[in-house]
């Protein structure tokens, strides 16, 4: 494998000549997987986040996003969102804004249910549906602003 890592050659595919997409990610309660759209990479999770597997899902989120352009996170497959969920989105926020990367989070019933408790500004980058942040022309919102202005 010339070196690289398995994730990084699983990676290596959002390329804009890649034929395959990224090895799923798999433990007993969740699977991440991934897949390139004609205009973004869509991670996909399905199962549980808790504290033992939302560092994983970050980490997979950052090492696709190295690859690809805009990111949609569908997490409409998740049954189980914990607090440490919501800090792994805080964390793929930042690391997409300072990459300057474009994504947006389509939530399940249960990580809605945490975000009105833990993001109650709606700073992260929420979509109603896949299709919906596809079929978007506008102008996209901005990304989370990590050093504030002087007014």
């Amino acid at each position: 494998m010339s070196g690289k890592t398995h994730s990084e050659f699983a990676c290596a595919a959002f390329g804009t000549d890649a034929a395959t997409p990224p090895q799923p990610w798999e433990s007993p309660t969740v699977r991440f997987t991934a897949r390139w759209e004609s205009s973004a990479a869509v991670v996909s999770a399905h199962g549980e986040i808790d504290a033992s597997n939302a560092n994983q899902l970050a980490e997979y989120v950052q090492r696709c996003t190295a690859h690809s352009g805009p990111v949609i996170l569908d997490l409409r497959g998740v049954e189980f969102f914990g607090t440490s969920g919501f800090s792994a989105l805080h964390t793929i926020n930042v690391r997409c804004a300072g990459g300057g990367v474009q994504w947006s989070v389509v939530p399940s019933k249960a990580v809605s249910r945490l975000l009105r408790i833990c993001d109650p500004d709606n700073t992260l980058p929420i979509a109603e549906s896949v299709a919906a942040v596809r079929g978007e022309d506008r102008e996209r919102a901005p990304l989370l602003q990590l050093v504030s202005q002087s007014r």
